[in-house]
C-alpha cells in the first residue's frame, strides 16, 4: 500500500511538473517565433495574391477535374439518347432508312436506365470510404477510365450479346458503380487543397463540369448517332475517359506536400489554411455513425441531394424525348436546344459560387445564412419553372421554362452542395458519399417517368408536378435544419499523450540540449560559465526526472483523459492539472533556467525544445 501511494504521488507530481514546463516553454516559444512565423505567413499571402489564378496549381486541378465530369457525364448521356434511335425506325442524314434494332418495353427500358443508379447508389459510401483511406485523386482517375472502358464493353455487348437487355443492365451497373466514386473523390480532393474561403468557389467550378457533360454530352451524342451510328458516342466517350484519366494522374497528387511542380508559396498557403488532414487510419469503427444519422444539419443535407438529383436525372435522361414527343420539334434540333439550359445553368454555379465565398469572406453573412439563401432561390425557382412547365403548350413558353428552371438550379449548388465541408470538413467524403448515395435512389424517377409517359405526352404534366413538390421539401428541410459551423462530433482531436511517451521526449532533448550548449561554450568564452552551469542543471535534473518514473507504475497510463468521441475532449498535454511543482522540483529548478540561459542559447533551444515535445 505504502508503495502503491509513492507511485501515484510520484505520478502526479511529475504531472505537476510537465505542466509548469510546458507554461515555461510554450511562454517562450511563443514569445520568440510568433513574429517570424507571421512574417513568412503574411509573405506567401502576399505571393499568392500576385499570382495569376491559372498558375495555381489547385486551379489547374480545379480545370482539368470539371473536363473529367464533362466526360464523366457526357458518358452517363449516352444510353438516354440513343435509346431513341435503337428502338425505332428512322432516316439518317444521308437520306438511308433505318429499321429499329430493339424491340424493348417501356419497362424493359426503365430497369436498363435504372440500374445504372443502383450501381451508383450502391459505390457511394464505399467511396467515402476509400477517398478517406487513400489517394482521391487516383480513386477519381480510375473511376472515370473504368467507366470509359465500360462504355465502349456496352457497345460491343449491344451489337454481339445475344441477351441485349441483361447484358446492357449488367454494364450500366457497373458503370453507375465506377462513376459513383466521383463525387466523393472530388470532396476528398478538395479536403486535403482547398483553403476554407476557396471551397465554394473550387468545388463549384469542378462540379459545373457535371453541367458542360450534359450541355456538350446530348448535342454531340445526337450528332454522333444522326451521322455515323447510335454505337460511335459510346466508343468515342469511352476513349476519351481513359485519356483524360491518364492526364489527370499526372497532373494532380494526393496532397500539396506530395504534389511534384507546385510552388513553395502555393505549397505553404495551403497547408497552413487547410492545416493537418488525419484520415488515413480512419475505418468504419472509427467514424461517429450513429451520431451522424443523428445529426439533422446531415439529413437537411441529403434531404437536398435528393431533390436535386431527381430533377437533374430527369432532365437529362429525358429532356431531348419531351421535345420530341411534346413539342414536336425533331431530334436533331431538340438535341441543340437542350444545350442552352446547361450554359444557363454553368453560369448561375459558377456565379453564385463567387458570391456566397464573397459574403462569407466580407462578413456580410454567416455561412449558414449564405448556404439557406442560395439554396431557397435555387430550389424555389426550380419549382415554380417546373410549375408552369406542366401547363405551357407553346413550344418556346416550354423552352423558356426549362431554360429558367435549369439557371435557377444551379444556385442551390452553393448552398447544400458545399454544405458537407461547412459541418464536418475531415468527414467530407464520407457525408458526400452517403448523401449521394441516397440521392442516387432519385434514378428512380426514370422508371416513373417512362411508365407515365410512354405513348401518353399528358403524363409530362404529372412528372413535372412532382418534381416541383420533391423542391419544396427540400427547400422546407433545409431552411429548418441546416448549418453552417463545425458539428461537435465532427471536431478533430489529437492523439493520447503518456507520462512515458512525455518522459521519452525530454529525455531527447535535454540531451540534445546539454550537447549543444557544451559545443557552444569553446567559442563564446564571455558565457562559459552560464552554459556550463545550466548544461549540469539539465542533467541534475534528468537524473531526478528518471528516478521519479522507474519508481512510477502507471507511467504509461494517458494524461490527458482523452476519448474518441467524448463530450469534453482534452487537448493533448491540456489536460494535465496541478498547482504545484513539488515532486518535480528538481526537472523543473533545472530546465527552468532556459529563462537564464545566456541569450544565444535560451532563444532557439527554447524554442526548439517546445516544439519538439509538445507540437
Amino acid at each position: 500500500m505504502e508503495k502503491d501511494g509513492v507511485a501515484t504521488a510520484t505520478a502526479q507530481n511529475m504531472n505537476n511538473g510537465v505542466r509548469g514546463l510546458r507554461r515555461l516553454a510554450g511562454s517562450i516559444s511563443r514569445t520568440l517565433s510568433g513574429t517570424k512565423f507571421e512574417q513568412r505567413k503574411q509573405l506567401h499571402e502576399v505571393e499568392e495574391k500576385k499570382r495569376f489564378f491559372l498558375r495555381k496549381v489547385r486551379w489547374q486541378i480545379a480545370l482539368l477535374a470539371n473536363v473529367g465530369f464533362m466526360i464523366a457525364f457526357g458518358i452517363r448521356s449516352n444510353f438516354g439518347v440513343a435509346k431513341s434511335r435503337m428502338t425505332t425506325n428512322f432516316t439518317d442524314a444521308y437520306g438511308y432508312v433505318h429499321e429499329k434494332e430493339f424491340s424493348w418495353t417501356a419497362s424493359e427500358l426503365g430497369l436498363m436506365e435504372s440500374s445504372f443508379f443502383y450501381g451508383y447508389a450502391v459505390s457511394q459510401i464505399p467511396a467515402g470510404m476509400l477517398a478517406a483511406k487513400f489517394a482521391p485523386n487516383r480513386l477519381l482517375g480510375l473511376g472515370v477510365a473504368f467507366a470509359g472502358l465500360l462504355n465502349i464493353a456496352t457497345a460491343i455487348t449491344l451489337k454481339f450479346h445475344p441477351f441485349t437487355d441483361f447484358a446492357v443492365m449488367i454494364c450500366q451497373a457497373l458503370q453507375g458503380v465506377a462513376l459513383g466514386v466521383t463525387y466523393p473523390a472530388m470532396h476528398g480532393v478538395w479536403r486535403h487543397w482547398a483553403p476554407p474561403m476557396d471551397r465554394s468557389r473550387l468545388a463549384t467550378t469542378t462540379l459545373t463540369g457535371a453541367y458542360f457533360g450534359v450541355m456538350v454530352g446530348l448535342p454531340l451524342t445526337t450528332y454522333l448517332i444522326l451521322h455515323y451510328s447510335w454505337s460511335t458516342p459510346f466508343y468515342f466517350f469511352g476513349v476519351l475517359g481513359v485519356v483524360w484519366a491518364i492526364v489527370w494522374l499526372w497532373v494532380s497528387a494526393r496532397t500539396p506536400a506530395e504534389h511534384s511542380f507546385i510552388s513553395e508559396s502555393e505549397r505553404a498557403f495551403i497547408i497552413d489554411r487547410v492545416g493537418q488532414v488525419t484520415l488515413s487510419n480512419m475505418t468504419l469503427s472509427t467514424i461517429p455513425w450513429g451520431t451522424i444519422l443523428k445529426s439533422p444539419a446531415v439529413w437537411a443535407i441529403i434531404v437536398c441531394n435528393f431533390s436535386r438529383s431527381w430533377t437533374f436525372f430527369l432532365l437529362m435522361s429525358n429532356q431531348v424525348q419531351y421535345m420530341k414527343d411534346v413539342l414536336g420539334i425533331d431530334m436533331q434540333k431538340a438535341g441543340g436546344l437542350s444545350i442552352i439550359p446547361q450554359i444557363l445553368l454553368i453560369l448561375t454555379v459558377l456565379s453564385s459560387g463567387q458570391m456566397a465565398d464573397y459574403l462569407r469572406s466580407t462578413g456580410r453573412m454567416t455561412t449558414g445564412q449564405a448556404r439557406k439563401l442560395f439554396n431557397t432561390i435555387g430550389f424555389g425557382g426550380e419549382a415554380l419553372f417546373l410549375c408552369l412547365l406542366a401547363f405551357v403548350s407553346s413550344p418556346t413558353l416550354a423552352i423558356l421554362c426549362l431554360v429558367a428552371g435549369a439557371g435557377c438550379g444551379g444556385i442551390s449548388v452553393a448552398g447544400f452542395n458545399v454544405n458537407h465541408f461547412d459541418i464536418a470538413p475531415r468527414y467530407a467524403p464520407i457525408l458526400m458519399g452517403f448523401s449521394n448515395g441516397i440521392g442516387a435512389l432519385a434514378g428512380v424517377g426514370s422508371m416513373i417517368t417512362n411508365n407515365l409517359t410512354h405513348d401518353n405526352p399528358a403524363g409530362w404534366k404529372w412528372v413535372f408536378l412532382l418534381a416541383m413538390v420533391v423542391d419544396l421539401i427540400g427547400i422546407a428541410f433545409f431552411l429548418i435544419f441546416a448549418k453552417g459551423e463545425v458539428q461537435d462530433w465532427a471536431k478533430e482531436q489529437e492523439p493520447e499523450i503518456t507520462t512515458k511517451e512525455i518522459v521519452h521526449r525530454i529525455s531527447t532533448i535535454v540531451r540534445r540540449m546539454s550537447t549543444r550548449l557544451s559545443m557552444r561554450s569553446q567559442s563564446q568564452a564571455k558565457d562559459t560559465k552560464e552554459e556550463v552551469t545550466f548544461g549540469m542543471s539539465m542533467d541534475t535534473g534528468l537524473a531526478a526526472l528518471r528516478s521519479r518514473v522507474s519508481g512510477a507504475r502507471g507511467a504509461t497510463q494517458p494524461l490527458s483523459g482523452t476519448t474518441p468521441h467524448g463530450s469534453t475532449p482534452q487537448k493533448g498535454l491540456r489536460g494535465l492539472h496541478g498547482v504545484n511543482n513539488q515532486g518535480f522540483s528538481a526537472t523543473i529548478g533545472a530546465l527552468g533556467g532556459i529563462s537564464e540561459a545566456p541569450e544565444s542559447i535560451r532563444y532557439k533551444d527554447s524554442h526548439d525544445f517546445y516544439n519538439r515535445i509538445f507540437i
